[in-house]
């Protein structure tokens, strides 16, 4: 060729650029792995956060349904409080 030492800088580019996509695809893997390993404790925590809410939402219905029978004031103002929707997440 022309011009050797041009030559050389692009094939000296052309290998980090190699080297660098053989990197970030090996961090992709690992990183998936690792998801995947991850991703059963985040399921059985949510499921666990689950059966807590659905405790939570049968409690306050008993509540609820003892306050019908038994008024009292100071019940159904914990019980207004805890159907007090939850501000909206932007």
């Amino acid at each position: 060729m022309k011009n050797d030492s041009t030559t050389t800088f692009l094939n000296f580019v052309l290998a980090a650029l190699v080297m660098l996509a053989v990197m970030f695809a090996l961090l992709t893997i690992w990183r998936t792995h690792d998801w995947r390993q991850l991703n059963p404790k985040v399921q059985i925590q949510a499921q666990q956060f689950q059966v807590v809410a659905a405790r939570a939402q049968a409690l306050l219905q008993d509540t609820m349904t003892y306050n019908a029978t038994a008024r009292s004031p100071e019940l159904a103002q914990i019980i207004q409080s805890a159907q007090t929707p939850a501000p909206a997440a932007k």
